[in-house]
């Protein structure tokens, strides 16, 4: 669980920590997240993208395979469905 903090920075330091934040690609509070961090001695937590996404056992199936067959047939049923209704 994590907690707002507020921290005062002189103007010349914020703006080149946003930066550097920048040049990382993070944002600068995940910047500030990783420096603490780093200061404490704490690892990095590294997040299981399977969680993020609920990725589980693909039960053998391969999708990127099938896709084609797949998005055809979705059009095609959206099409049928809006053909039954006018």
């Amino acid at each position: 669980m994590m907690s707002r903090t507020q921290v005062t920075l002189d103007s010349e330091t914020q703006k080149r920590a946003r930066q550097r934040a920048a040049q990382l690609g993070i944002s600068f509070a995940e910047y500030i997240r990783q420096l603490v961090g780093r200061d404490l001695g704490q690892r990095e937590q590294r997040v299981d993208p399977s969680v993020v996404f609920n990725l589980g056992s693909s039960g053998g199936s391969n999708i990127a395979l099938q896709k084609d067959a797949m998005v055809a047939e979705a059009i095609q049923a959206g099409q049928q469905a809006r053909g039954s209704k006018r």
